[in-house]
């Protein structure tokens, strides 16, 4: 039997699967990238406009680490260099999570061990989970190449634009297809893919903020830098084009060589043994709960310590804006939502930051799901331990685990700014309270994804869904001139700014409406089955 044989019957069972999932990445993807376009050309519709934005923001180090390089003043070139960062966490997002899921998170699950029973081949899983990947980044490519054409920007420019975005995709695929091979369950896939996405936009944002003279190399390490490397509407560099297509070749590569070097439901990294003896803490549900997620707290906590020091130390560079422009003060405090230029960049940071740590929190409270349909929570809730306990154990990591990233990435951006402008004392406490003020919102998140878990628990994608609108409408609310009450559906709107005028009512209501999800999650999971 061919190692291919059932693909095309696996990839038309993962279309069915997929049909509403795959669609609203597509449109969400390409969507974002043209109406990017069509804002861009209403804010900066001269030449005078975009040069002012290339000669200013483009070239202050703070700004280049969030959006990148300006390398023209051209409308499209703009246009990408506004969007690009955001269109590649959605092209990436979209490849990893579907490779994972018919892939890895299937053979998990004990699907594919059934499949893997007709004549099936042993290839055939991965071969179709890719190629459903590489579909969708196509037409992701080709939907942008056409929408951006069709809005009067060169042609040239807007396909090389769209396959920039497309092969970014194919990129991060491979990376899903070779880390599916070395863990042996999909959340550890998930995390190992996600981290080497976040190596990838952390080596392109040092590398484009160092200037030249810094380490800028570091962009050409980065995929993701890879991606505005290529200078879609000025250069129009497809050879970088190539070079992302064979680093994807390589990645799928390593993945069909590993593949063959491990027995079905195992990977190559074993999980470690654990001691035959169970310690006094695995006694309580808290306790095994803090067992499953102390690796990734850790993990995660160290990224925000990084990110923190980041952050903080190029901050002050956000003043030399306005030395000679004060009209370009103005435009940063309108994308900051700020008066103050610095209060701008901080906030804008600090909103990042806690969108990170809601995904923390979501991704905290959703293994609640994970231990169910793995037929573990089952066993435990089979002796005293009751359903609001248990879900209350991961509930609480969730909570505190976003409640130390904000700490821990409070303490590092108040502390490396600080040290920048020669003042620790007086700015670490405002910018480490102004982190704190973003926990609220995060378990507003928190609570969409028990809620979800508890009432509906075969739609807590959902909350990821939710946590997505709220980044754009964040991200791109203010740019698309959004009405106040589309922008008031993200909890994160209603946080106060950095050293604005603090008002607790929003932070209170936050916070009650986060309590009340929670608990309206927590008494729907004690009324439902538990999945078997």
């Amino acid at each position: 039997m061919s190692a291919l044989a059932g693909t095309g019957s696996l990839i038309r069972l993962a279309l069915r699967l997929d049909r509403v999932r795959l669609p609203v990445w597509i449109v969400v993807s390409a969507g974002l990238v043209l109406v990017t376009a069509t804002s861009v050309k209403d804010l900066y519709p001269t030449e005078a406009s975009r040069q002012l934005i290339a000669t200013t923001i483009g070239t202050n180090p703070a700004m280049q680490a969030i959006y990148g390089q300006v390398y023209d003043t051209s409308l499209g070139a703009v246009t990408m260099w506004r969007m690009a960062i955001t269109g590649a966490l959605l092209v990436a997002l979209m490849s990893i999570m579907t490779v994972n899921r018919h892939t890895r998170q299937d053979e998990e699950a004990g699907r594919l061990e059934l499949i893997g029973a007709t004549v099936v081949g042993r290839h055939a899983p991965m071969v179709a989970a890719l190629i459903i990947a590489a579909g969708a980044n196509m037409v992701v490519a080709v939907l942008i190449a056409l929408g951006l054409t069709g809005q009067g920007l060169p042609a040239d420019g807007s396909f090389a634009a769209g396959f920039a975005l497309g092969f970014t995709g194919l990129v991060f695929a491979g990376v899903a297809a070779a880390a599916a091979q070395l863990a042996e369950n999909a959340r550890t896939v998930t995390a190992i893919s996600v981290a080497v996405l976040g190596v990838a936009f952390v080596l392109r944002m040092v590398g484009d903020a160092s200037g030249d003279g810094g380490p800028s190399w570091l962009s050409w390490l980065s995929p993701v830098g890879w991606l505005q490397k290529v200078h879609a509407y000025a250069e129009n560099r497809w050879w970088i084009l190539v070079l992302m297509l064979a680093l994807a070749v390589v990645l799928v590569g390593v993945a069909f060589a590993l593949v063959a070097r491990r027995d079905h439901g195992a990977g190559l990294v074993p999980p470690r043994p654990g001691p035959a003896d169970a310690s006094q803490g695995l006694s309580g549900p808290f306790g095994l709960a803090w067992r499953l997620h102390r690796i990734a707290l850790t993990g995660w906590l160290v990224a925000f310590v990084l990110l923190g020091v980041m952050f903080g130390s190029i901050a002050n560079s956000a003043t030399d804006l306005v030395k000679d422009n004060p009209q370009v003060a103005e435009i940063v405090a309108q994308m900051g939502g700020t008066a103050a230029l610095v209060d701008a960049f901080m906030s804008a940071i600090l909103g990042l930051i806690a969108f990170v740590a809601s995904a923390y929190a979501v991704s905290a409270t959703l293994r609640l799901r994970s231990e169910e349909t793995s037929v573990r929570a089952e066993p435990v809730l089979a002796t005293g331990v009751s359903r609001t306990r248990w879900a209350l154990s991961h509930l609480v990591f969730a909570a505190v685990g976003a409640l130390v990233m904000l700490v821990a990435a409070g303490l590092g951006l108040g502390i490396s700014y600080g040290i920048s402008v020669g003042d620790v004392g007086g700015q670490l406490g405002t910018v480490f309270q102004a982190a704190l003020m973003q926990l609220p919102a995060t378990l507003v998140v928190a609570g969409i994804a028990m809620v979800l878990f508890g009432l509906a628990p075969r739609f807590v994608i959902g909350s990821w869904a939710a946590l997505t609108v709220f980044y754009l409408l964040g991200q791109l609310g203010p740019l698309l001139q959004a009405p106040q009450w589309l922008m008031d559906v993200s909890p994160f709107t209603h946080v106060p700014k950095l050293l604005g005028d603090v008002t607790a009512g929003p932070l209170v209501w936050l916070s009650v409406v986060a309590i009340a999800l929670m608990a309206v999650g927590v008494a729907g999971f004690r009324r439902r089955d538990i999945a078997s």
